[in-house]
């Protein structure tokens, strides 16, 4: 029902507009398939950490300046945007893709896996692309490359956005996509919309998935520290155990999850992913410290939760004879994808799928595409890269070891890309005529 529902909306949407680029698109993204698979191959092989994406920058540019489209380096460090103005005028839409690695080892045997290591906090690394920013370059490169051969028939501009350290900048350095908006890459010329995608290793091959509106949650990270007092393992009330307190803790935080927050509204996560406290078995020590993420889609929730996990952490160590410090740090927004574009757009992708696309749930993973949608409507989707056949509960999980992609229908990533960019454009402009024709007859 929900299919031929698309299907019937794809027919009616773009019923006044030519499918002549649709076609001119869906026969060039098919001619390059071979390329997306070579290039994201080559870039899988050689991965790069977040803010140290140097080669893949340069591969970036070369390939760029090579079709005739205007380059930019060294933004936000290592990011580049290339910039394509068409022979119309017309809106500036936005498409980005990520480009770092992660600190992980392969395990997947393939004739392209990565060896690579490089530094991280200080130590020596093996470093993997395990969430598929190499197939989102290489599917952002098919599209500049069908784009500029079609440049003739563009309305407006396009900027492709090749972004740095979507994981998170090492240590307390800036970068991602808050320091590309901070360096106005939503400025000069200013964007009218942007479009994200993110393959997904749980998702059948060629299928897109989409939400309207609170899509991807926010990620705020949190350190609490608790102190006690130290004694003797074996007299411990000599002492205040914060090791006890922090276990204490740990409870009373998935108690706000699942006892004080309104989860029929939206999920909420609370995990803590590291405890570190103590130097021996028979040592109390004076302090504990905790590291966790906090997952929400709504900004009334997330601020709730910032609150009760500060009670909660106070009050329980308090209890207790101890204290407990917290703070809170913003990683990544809540990735919004804005209503009215969506509804607009899923013609476009129900074409580049071939009506294989369906909306989904909300995520709990985190996106900091999220800040682009601070400055200008967003529309980010998800792309299947699990191969056919696949059960999705055994499908490896992104940010793991054992993380694959079928990569043999990337071209349904190019097509997505330059269907939602002609559209828009043509909608965005007969938008525009209709305006001006009201104004005309004193509408």
């Amino acid at each position: 029902m929900k299919r031929s529902l698309i299907v019937l909306m794809t027919f009616l949407s773009l019923r006044g507009f030519p499918q002549s680029f649709s076609l001119q698109i869906a026969q060039r993204a098919e001619s390059i398939q071979s390329k997306l698979v070579e290039w994201r191959r080559y870039i899988h092989q050689h991965p790069e950490l977040g803010n140290r994406e140097f080669k893949t920058a340069e591969f970036i540019a070369q390939h760029l300046k090579a079709l005739g489209i205007e380059v930019k380096t060294g933004v936000a460090k290592t990011g580049v945007v290339g910039i394509l103005k068409g022979t119309k005028p017309g809106p500036v839409i936005d498409l980005r893709s990520d480009m770092d690695a992660l600190p992980i080892k392969e395990r997947v045997d393939l004739p392209f896996k990565s060896t690579v290591t490089a530094e991280y906090m200080g130590q020596t690394v093996p470093v993997m692309h395990a969430c598929g920013h190499d197939s989102h370059i290489a599917m952002l490169l098919g599209t500049a490359e069908v784009l500029s051969a079609m440049k003739k028939d563009l309305r407006g501009t396009v900027k492709f956005i090749f972004q740095p350290a979507e994981e998170g900048p090492p240590g307390d350095e800036e970068g991602g996509a808050p320091l590309m908006v901070k360096e106005g890459v939503m400025d000069d010329p200013k964007v009218d919309v942007i479009f994200g995608l993110h393959i997904e290793s749980k998702i059948e091959i060629g299928k897109i998935e989409y939400k309207p509106g609170a899509f991807m949650a926010s990620s705020d990270w949190f350190i609490i520290k608790v102190k006690g007092k130290g004694s003797h393992g074996a007299s411990p009330w000599a002492g205040i155990d914060p090791i006890v307190v922090s276990a204490q803790i740990v409870n009373g935080l998935q108690q706000i999850v699942s006892r004080q927050m309104e989860l029929t509204k939206a999920p909420v996560i609370i995990t803590v992913g590291k405890i570190n406290g103590g130097v021996r078995s028979n040592i109390i020590p004076e302090e504990c410290e905790m590291l966790g993420t906090i997952r929400t889609l709504d900004s009334k929730m997330q601020q709730e939760v910032w609150e009760k996990i500060k009670m909660t952490a106070t009050k329980i160590a308090e209890a207790s004879g101890a204290t407990a410090e917290v703070k809170i740090d913003t990683k990544t927004l809540v990735t919004y994808n804005d209503t009215a574009l969506v509804r607009m757009m899923i013609p476009s992708l129900a074409k580049a799928a071939n009506g294989n696309i369906s909306q989904r749930d909300w995520v709990t993973g985190a996106e900091d595409f999220s800040y682009y949608g601070t400055k200008a409507p967003a529309f980010f989707f998800y792309l299947g890269g699990m191969p056919k056949g696949t059960d999705p509960a055994k499908a490896p999980d992104h940010h793991t070891a054992d993380f694959y992609i079928d990569d043999s229908m990337l071209n349904v990533g190019v097509k997505a890309f330059c269907n939602l960019v002609f559209d828009y454009a043509a909608m965005s402009m007969s938008n525009g005529a209709k305006e001006k024709d009201k104004k005309k007859k004193g509408f």
